[in-house]
């Protein structure tokens, strides 16, 4: 698998200290003055202080840090119980209490000092440790292990980290501990939200879970427990079919879809949100929906089984005290769908548009829901002169006049205005003198002076609108 090569250059706390050492004593600086002036110029000079405890040499010791104290009581603790990589089955001679304690600490200090923490836990064998951790705990223990499946999601947020958890078998050790856990909610919940935060931006991890098959046991969790599925399974789906590592050139993640759409993910998706979920579960599945939609077959598969018809009777029942995350979630989710011809032609039969002009009228002061209804309509329209003369008989041709003229500064929604309206008239000269009429080209012609972004999606709308001088 070829990998982008890494130019961050990094140093060690040693390196730093002596920085700190040499701005009090060959400056005369503060000690807090020198921490600082040290801590800015390396990030100037583009040195990744990764992992470094930051901290003024001779008035506090590295392990005078929190994270640090933390860490090595656990490490204390478990020096003799955790052989390298050969990790023993914990037992009655270890202080549980004590360790899910300290590992409860470890969690709040990572959870409220934010990467710095978390970096400090990786750099100094963090994850190693509580992999290993991991795979010596027995059944019973089900309290430790939530513990430790939580500190690691606080720390598994970059590559480093990540990357530690593939090379410290971190893979195999979860998706064992999923295996023999099928019937403990909690254990699942945090199991799959370790899934996907070691999966999240790293492709190899991403494979090391496929081959372990870990597909099969989602799908199969997700079919024997739709009606009370943790949102941490939705978002393991989505991620381990999102292509977020840049880092490689070529990602496998459309093989991994059509490998969990054969599984029948699509329609155990569908089911879960029949089912009904609450609002955040319902925008965690969307989201796996959407990440799994690749090809047209599977979207019109989605579509066979009843997933249009959900989303629009979601998108229908909303009002002002819904939840916008659910609304812009479903648009996007549709918008995804309607790549699809068939599935336009579906959307359209079953009065999609005035659903989704409804919706607008309910969202009108939401800019970022109002993009998604737009980003729909434009994928409809295209190639469809029908649907974009339907499109604006409902009201879409109103819809861009209003968000153009209340969100001047929003580039991307006038941006996706912009392509709407292309879309609109491309094709429909009736339609270009009814926006037109509107005084459209005017808010056009804004939008393309003002956001550079919007300069090519302008022109074009402007060039389909008949204007000749639509570069201008």
């Amino acid at each position: 698998m070829s990998r982008m090569p890494s130019s961050k250059r990094t140093i060690s706390q040693q390196t730093f200290e002596a920085l700190v050492m040499e701005n009090i004593e060959d400056l005369s600086m503060d000690p807090e003055e020198a921490l600082q002036d040290a801590i800015e110029t390396l990030t100037i000079q583009g040195v990744d202080l990764y992992g470094i405890v930051k901290r003024v040499p001779g008035v506090s010791s590295p392990n005078d840090d929190p994270v640090m104290r933390t860490l090595d009581a656990l490490k204390s603790i478990l020096s003799s119980k955790l052989d390298g990589r050969k990790p023993v089955v914990l037992d009655d001679t270890v202080d549980f209490e004590g360790l899910v304690s300290l590992l409860d600490k470890l969690y709040e200090l990572c959870k409220s000092g934010g990467s710095d923490n978390a970096s400090i836990v990786t750099k100094n064998g963090g994850v190693e440790l509580l992999t290993s951790l991991c795979s010596a705990i027995h059944d019973g223990l089900e309290r430790l292990l939530v513990s430790v499946f939580r500190v690691l999601c606080s720390i598994l947020y970059d590559v480093q980290s990540t990357d530690s958890f593939g090379q410290s078998g971190g893979p195999k050790i979860v998706v064992d501990i999923l295996k023999r856990s099928c019937r403990n909610g909690t254990v699942f919940e945090n199991g799959f939200s370790v899934v996907a935060a070691a999966a999240t931006g790293n492709e190899v991890i991403k494979e090391s879970f496929m081959e372990l098959k870990l597909d099969e046991l989602l799908v199969q969790t997700l079919k024997e427990q739709s009606k009370s599925c943790p949102q941490s399974l939705f978002d393991a789906v989505r991620i381990l079919l999102t292509p977020d590592d840049n880092r490689v050139v070529a990602s496998q993640v459309y093989g991994y879809a059509k490998r969990f759409s054969q599984l029948g993910t699509a329609d155990a998706l569908i089911k879960a949100i029949r089912d009904g979920l609450g609002s955040a579960s319902m925008v965690s599945a969307c989201s796996a929906l959407r990440a799994l939609s690749v090809n047209d077959e599977i979207c019109r598969s989605i579509s066979e089984n009843g997933g249009i018809d959900i989303l629009l009777k979601c998108l229908n029942d909303m009002d002002g005290n819904s939840n916008k995350a659910v609304a812009k979630t479903c648009c996007s989710l549709l918008s995804k769908l309607a790549a699809s011809d068939d599935n336009k032609v579906a959307i359209i039969q079953k009065g999609g548009l005035d659903v989704l002009m409804k919706l607008s009228s309910i969202f009108l002061e939401d800019p970022s829901v109002l993009q998604e209804i737009m980003s729909i309509v434009s994928v409809l329209s295209l190639r469809f002169p029908d649907h974009a003369a339907r499109a604006v008989e409902a009201g879409a041709g109103d819809l861009a006049l209003q968000a153009m003229e209340k969100f001047p500064t929003m580039h991307l929604l006038q941006r996706q205005s912009c392509f709407m309206i292309r879309n609109l008239v491309a094709r429909n000269p009736e339609n270009r003198t009814i926006l037109l009429g509107y005084g459209i080209e005017k808010l056009i012609r804004k939008a393309k002076g003002s956001h550079e972004s919007c300069r090519d999606a302008a022109t074009a709308a402007l060039r389909d609108l008949g204007l000749d001088d639509y570069n201008a």
